[in-house]
């Protein structure tokens, strides 16, 4: 079973959210009304706001917002690669691609211009960073990357997510994603 996606660009901001099985309806990530590729949790993402919406987490009986949750998700993302950088000995780029716990499995791509994009599943499905690669290879780089009304970088180097196709690239992940096979399995 595949829960959510996160994308992060290479400045630590969360640009995409997206969640299959959690209770609440929303798609987005940080603000109940914004498109989920217009969402950034710093505030610096043209002005949207962080949302109050929270997720429960029955197991914990913990309230955490997205913002936070998406903050979390991005520390552990990165203390985990610089670890492996740091322990291991090879100088590829893929030394972290993937960690499991007894509740989940966050599978980790990252492209060379440092977009992160992260994947959290059932702990029982196999590596999912090929369907990350092809998400990013086939569906941000045709909706977002070749769109020529794109206006991918401003000034400050952020993804400008007004002008990036948001609609075909929500539904090309949301479709991709479905199409997996282990997408609703247990």
């Amino acid at each position: 079973m595949i829960y959510n996606m996160y994308i992060f660009d290479r400045h630590c901001q969360c640009i995409y959210y997206h969640d299959w099985h959690r209770g609440h309806t929303g798609k987005n990530a940080f603000d109940q009304n914004s498109d989920p590729l217009a969402s950034h949790p710093s505030g610096g993402g043209g002005g949207s706001t962080t949302t109050t919406t929270t997720m429960t987490d029955p197991r914990q009986g913990m309230n955490m917002s997205l913002e936070e949750e998406g903050k979390l998700v991005y520390g552990v993302v990165y203390s985990l690669r610089n670890l492996v950088k740091k322990l291991g000995r090879s100088t590829t780029q893929d030394g972290f691609i993937a960690y499991k716990t007894s509740h989940y499995k966050l599978h980790y791509f990252e492209t060379l211009t440092g977009l992160k994009f992260v994947l959290n599943s059932d702990p029982g499905v196999e590596s999912l960073q090929q369907a990350l690669r092809q998400i990013y290879t086939q569906i941000y780089v045709d909706h977002v990357v070749k769109n020529p009304l794109a206006n991918a970088t401003l000034a400050s180097g952020n993804v400008n997510p007004e002008t990036m196709g948001a609609e075909g690239f929500r539904d090309g992940v949301d479709r991709f994603v479905r199409s997996l096979t282990m997408f609703d399995t247990l």
